[in-house]
């Protein structure tokens, strides 16, 4: 299973904990924030605010919170000054590892991220060091105990998917990230629901890891998403489903 499949499960379990302690909603607030800074504070009009506001409500955000958000965007009320930034890398095992950040402070966050990096036995490179080994895509997860395959492409191609397939327990499909919303809107109104979804950036070739490279590799991208400013991890790590198995993943 590739890295960014598995790992966006392995998030999912994470987020329904964070979402309790409030720290997912930091990390929403942010995304709205961007959002409406870049293309505005109407999400009829703003793709990209619009998914950001389902996927807070999606956990339960206050309205509140939600507006205020879009308002800090829109530099109606202050507190608007994120910016966004992409840390590039390699883990344990020769990992190429990106990190989409969004920070008030980039003269904190890029020392912490350099830090983990050491202390998990990886290095912080410079721009565009790991970058050209992905490709940006949405990225869906569908149960396949509730869906039918048939029924699920024909909603998702329809939308303009580009592949749908089956990964463990459930089906990935993947979007070009230009029809991300169409797809998500088109899952809603089908009434199908997803384990994730996401756009991330998916590699174009994997490392194949062994148990106690998994083990490494995948805490070490539990302490980056664990970290405040970092809202999406990729990596281009494959866990075999032997291993899987062995790990009880």
């Amino acid at each position: 299973m590739a890295g960014h499949s598995h790992w966006a499960g392995i998030k999912h379990k994470k987020a329904l904990i964070d979402s309790k302690r409030g720290k997912l909603w930091s990390r929403l607030s942010k995304a709205i924030i961007i959002a409406a800074k870049i293309g505005g504070g109407d999400p009829d009009s703003n793709s990209r605010l619009r998914q950001a506001i389902a996927d807070a409500k999606a956990v339960s955000m206050p309205k509140d919170n939600i507006s205020r958000a879009v308002k800090k965007g829109t530099g109606e009320i202050a507190g608007g000054d994120v910016e966004e930034i992409l840390y590039e890398g390699y883990g344990p095992n020769g990992v190429a590892v990106l990190c989409e950040v969004m920070t008030d402070n980039r003269n904190r966050t890029a020392p912490e991220l350099r830090k983990l990096f050491e202390v998990h036995n990886g290095k912080l490179e410079k721009s565009n060091s790991v970058g050209y080994m992905f490709d940006r895509k949405g990225v869906f997860l569908i149960a396949k105990e509730s869906n039918d395959e048939e029924s699920l492409m024909e909603v998702a191609l329809e939308a303009g998917a580009e592949d749908i397939q089956p990964v463990g327990e459930n089906f990935e499909i993947i979007s070009p990230p230009e029809k991300f919303s169409a797809v998500a809107d088109a899952l809603s109104n089908a009434s199908i629901e997803c384990v994730s979804r996401s756009i991330n950036r998916i590699p174009n070739n994997t490392v194949d890891l062994d148990g106690d490279g998994t083990r490494k590799v995948l805490k070490f991208m539990d302490a980056l998403d664990d970290h405040d400013d970092v809202q999406n991890v990729s990596a281009n790590f494959n866990i075999t489903p032997e291993v899987m198995e062995e790990l009880d993943l």
